[in-house]
């Protein structure tokens, strides 16, 4: 009968190696800026990534929709 919460054996070649457990740290915060502020009272803003123009937009319904 197979155990399913058995753990598996370890093995016994010393080049396989063990992992070590790391204390587990949070990923940083992504930068957190409202529309109000990056549309500065306007409907549209481009921006500029990599050579190339994108369009957010605020729709009629306050939507956001970023387009290329």
């Amino acid at each position: 009968m197979f155990d399913s919460t058995a753990t598996p054996p370890l093995s016994a070649n010393p080049s396989a190696g063990v992992a070590l457990r790391r204390p587990m740290t949070p990923p940083p915060r992504a930068a957190r800026v409202s529309s109000g502020k990056l549309l500065d009272g306007g409907r549209e803003l481009v921006i500029e990534h990599a050579g190339q123009e994108y369009h957010l937009r605020l729709t009629r319904n306050d939507k956001l929709i970023l387009t290329k």
